[in-house]
């Protein structure tokens, strides 16, 4: 049978009920393949952290690096200085941050026939998870070095004691976890005289 006859494509009439997430509208661009969603992660560069702290609501583009937890969720990990309002608002949270994150990749202006017909190509990754700071030395060693594996490509890059404590190294580990692809369309082929 044809998959695509047996995926919905919209989810229009789902409403949200306290205590439940409400699922994709979008179905047709919804990821659930745990290989895609990771191809997806390993292709972006910045992570968009989102919380609320005594200042209010607000939100931070951080490089990060990744991995996968024994039990198969995602976590991510960030350094910063370690003094400042994400190191403040971990710590007032009792080292466990409520926090949202997003990153996407290859965005495309996807052309329309009127201004208002215009759209975006793109893939992304959306998901909520509890933000700590790692007091593991080695831990904190070990984040770092998946953050250069995904900034830079350089994996297994030593770090002296001195400069594991010279920042502050966080991980948000995700309990909550969405990916979209919304595909260029095809280029038409126009016919040459």
């Amino acid at each position: 049978m044809n998959e695509m006859k047996d995926t919905p494509t919209r989810r229009n009439h789902e409403y949200t009920v306290a205590g439940r997430h409400r699922r994709m509208r979008r179905a047709d661009r919804e990821v659930l393949d745990r290989s895609r969603i990771e191809a997806i992660i390993a292709a972006c560069r910045i992570v968009r952290v989102a919380y609320a702290d005594a200042e209010g609501l607000t939100i931070v583009p951080m490089n990060f690096g990744y991995e996968y937890s024994d039990d198969g969720a995602l976590v991510l990990y960030l350094y910063s200085a370690p003094v400042g309002r994400k190191i403040d608002a971990i710590r007032a949270a009792g080292n466990a941050l409520a926090v949202t994150f997003e990153m996407e990749t290859d965005c495309e202006a996807i052309e329309g026939r009127t201004p208002c017909n215009w759209g975006e190509a793109f893939k992304s990754v959306i998901g909520n998870g509890t933000a700590s700071i790692v007091n593991d030395l080695d831990e904190a060693r070990h984040g770092l070095q998946l953050l250069m594996a995904q900034q830079a490509g350089m994996p297994g890059i030593e770090f002296t004691e001195q400069q594991v404590q010279s920042v502050a190294v966080w991980k948000i580990e995700a309990s909550r976890l969405t990916a979209k692809i919304h595909a260029a369309p095809a280029p038409k082929h126009r016919p040459t005289a």
